[in-house]
């Protein structure tokens, strides 16, 4: 038969029921907490590099070295085939305009330039004769026409007189003709002089000519050789410092060989190069950067070598500002051609985050969580890369430090 089952234990019963209920929904929250956790693991702040997007004008650039060198490098050569003599001033001696660097042997050519000399004055000698023996012919030429001259006067005379007696029976027909065929020929005798005389003004005129041309050349040689006697004196152009300089005294040098190398400190340029693989990229004309210490100077590249050489491009770049105090000779230097530029873009500074690709994976902070994005990016350079999304606006806090510890995640909670 039934009966009645005591309260109390019912109560102990639907309490243990409930406690079991609890129990499991207890465990089910720890389990899902733990879960949550797993999916969005925590993180110190201070570990990460973040930085604000900002927004502004972008270069894209490509990554070069450069060094210093001077703009205006001056090579002194030898003038002559000749030896070094003396050597006053070492390399890397400051100099000034006339300053004597070093000496050449000088004997031989003081001997060639004594000889020219007197090659000149025997020259001159011979024009001087030669000026008076072309006067001499010239005036016996000119005599010799004045007799011709009186001669034909007088033929003309007596031919008057021959036909004025034949009109009076005082000569006969014969006698005139043989007067007037003598004038004739007197005549046409003058007129051979003369033609001979001007022939021989032209001629003589043109072998002094000659002559003298013989004289100038002999003395624009004389004064080519002098120059060169003055140059094996070799001194400084202009101020400068003498970057390299023969200084094997007693050794032959050939005629245009090498002898000094000045440097223009007061104003520089850059000798870049870049990998081959941007060698479509880089042009004349582009503009470049130059980071000199804390500072960006500014460039232009005004010559590319036609030749690669170790897979690099070497071009040449003009400073804005040549004179700049801080630059000095050999200095390596970053230089950062510009390929691109946007004058409006999003952009946050570069970190080991980016890897190069068009889109990226990106923690964005906001409060204490920071959630993982897909963005796409642009142009980029040393310093900054752009970003193309709506998603994101300028103030925004984006992790830039690695974070491939946290490929598996959405979320890093920020501690």
């Amino acid at each position: 038969m039934d009966r009645n089952i005591d309260e109390r234990q019912v109560n102990r019963s639907r309490r243990r029921r409930w406690g079991r209920v609890l129990l499991i929904i207890a465990g089910l929250a720890l389990a899902l907490w733990a879960f949550r956790s797993w999916l969005s693991p925590s993180a110190d702040a201070r570990d990460f590099r973040m930085a604000n997007i900002e927004r502004g004008v972008l270069e894209s650039t490509i990554a070069a070295t450069g060094t210093v060198t001077p703009s205006f490098e001056q090579q002194l050569n030898a003038p002559i085939a000749t030896q070094v003599q003396t050597v006053h001033l070492r390399s890397g001696t400051q100099v000034e305009r006339g300053d004597l660097i070093l000496e050449l042997d000088k004997s031989f050519i003081q001997l060639d330039v004594a000889a020219r000399r007197g090659q000149l004055d025997l020259r001159r000698n011979s024009i001087e004769l030669l000026q008076l023996e072309l006067d001499r012919d010239l005036k016996e030429l000119e005599y010799d026409d004045e007799i011709k001259g009186l001669q034909v006067e007088a033929a003309e005379a007596a031919l008057a007189d021959a036909k004025r007696l034949e009109t009076i029976g005082g000569a006969t027909a014969e006698e005139v003709e043989q007067a007037a065929t003598r004038l004739q020929i007197l005549r046409l005798e003058k007129s051979k002089l003369e033609n001979e005389l001007n022939y021989r003004r032209r001629s003589l005129a043109g072998r002094q000519r000659e002559v003298q041309l013989e004289a100038d050349i002999e003395a624009q040689e004389l004064q080519e050789l002098q120059s060169k006697l003055e140059l094996t004196e070799v001194r400084a152009p202009g101020p400068g410092v003498i970057t390299w300089v023969n200084e094997n005294i007693g050794e032959q040098v050939p005629e245009g060989n090498p002898l000094v190398r000045l440097a223009d400190l007061r104003s520089f340029q850059i000798e870049a190069s870049c990998s081959d693989r941007y060698a479509d990229r880089v042009t004349v004309g582009q503009p470049v950067r130059i980071r000199l210490n804390d500072e960006m100077l500014n460039g232009q590249i005004t010559n590319i070598l036609p030749a690669v050489a170790n897979n690099t491009v070497e071009f040449i770049v003009a400073l804005e500002q040549p004179d700049h105090p801080q630059l000095r000779p050999n200095m390596r230097l970053e230089i950062f051609v510009v390929t691109d530029r946007k004058a409006d873009v999003l952009k946050v500074r570069q970190g080991p985050v980016f890897k190069g690709g068009l889109r990226q994976k990106l923690f964005v902070v906001r409060d204490d969580e920071a959630e993982l994005l897909d963005i796409r990016t642009g142009i980029s350079n040393g310093d900054y890369i752009e970003l193309l999304t709506q998603e994101l606006k300028v103030g925004d806090k984006i992790i830039i430090s690695d974070t491939r510890d946290y490929e598996h995640t959405s979320r890093i909670k920020l501690n």
